[in-house]
């Protein structure tokens, strides 16, 4: 498979909500190195397109009070929203909670629509649930 990158410019990018009570910073590379979406039961209802960075290079820096955090299924990873406008921000993966997904439609830099080779995690048919079937 093909290394699938999408060049965004500078190494720190701010996220916010759409109400900008949110905002955090991210420090990625100048290449996306992967870009998502998930067909597991939320990110399917919620549509986004995702990348993900080490925890350490997502730092909220503003509105943390304003996050409400949902979780379900086996309450490991966590999914963030913004309490006054909804907007799902970012969240951290069962699979790897060291890590933290974004929503790239909170970067303003980012056009979604223009991204090419967009992969699909198969959330649906996640690894940690093989063993409960």
């Amino acid at each position: 498979m093909a290394r699938i990158m999408q060049r965004i410019g500078s190494k720190m990018q701010t996220l916010t909500c759409h109400c900008g009570e949110i905002k955090a910073e991210i420090n990625i590379t100048d290449n996306l190195e992967k870009i998502l979406r998930c067909n597991c039961s939320i990110c399917k209802r919620k549509g986004a397109i995702m990348s993900i960075v080490k925890n350490e290079d997502f730092k909220i820096i503003k509105g943390e009070d304003k996050l409400k955090l949902y979780q379900f299924h086996s309450k490991v990873a966590k999914h963030y929203f913004c309490s006054k406008c909804g907007i799902y921000t970012h969240h951290n993966p069962r699979i790897n909670p060291a890590m933290t997904g974004f929503n790239l439609g909170c970067i303003d830099e980012i056009d979604t629509f223009a991204l090419k080779e967009i992969l699909i995690n198969d959330g649906f048919n996640h690894p940690l649930d093989k063993n409960k079937k």
